[in-house]
């Protein structure tokens, strides 16, 4: 299934119907496509866009493997990004990466938790997990300094 929508997206970016907007609407007509057959859409982030670039050019020349591999990777990976967070309930633990948002980032995260300053635990497979309540926490009492003595 990501080979053949690989290659569908691949055809409809050569046609290039538009002046702008080509890899939006591309991606918007594959995100149709995958919602319409029961997956959710494969949204390619623009930190993303360096392998998405160097993928679709080899997609060009008939190597569909990478830009295959790169939708399959985003609608597994969003998932558990954007649905688990709002469903885990303030308490549960989940990976990092699920609750960076707008306001902090995975980084920030990663780096508050390895510094002991947000409750975080690290797993056997070596994913970092705390609560939204923990990030909230965190995010409340961030910018407070403790009184020097």
């Amino acid at each position: 299934m990501p080979l053949t929508l690989a290659r569908l997206h691949c055809s409809f970016e050569r046609v290039h119907p538009f002046i702008d907007g080509n890899g939006r609407v591309g991606a918007t007509g594959a995100d149709l496509i995958l919602v319409r057959l029961g997956w959710p859409p494969a949204i390619i982030y623009k930190r993303a866009r360096d392998r998405y670039l160097t993928a679709s050019d080899r997609a060009d020349h008939a190597d569909f493997g990478p830009l295959a591999e790169l939708i399959a990777r985003s609608v597994l990976e969003n998932p558990r990004r954007l649905v688990v967070p709002s469903i885990a309930g303030p308490a549960r633990l989940v990976p990092l990466q699920s609750l960076a948002g707008p306001e902090i980032s995975y980084l920030a995260l990663r780096q508050a938790a390895t510094r002991g300053r947000l409750d975080a635990e690290i797993g056997s497979d070596g994913t970092w997990r705390t609560s939204k309540r923990a990030v909230d926490i965190y995010l409340a009492g961030r910018h407070r300094r403790e009184p020097q003595r």
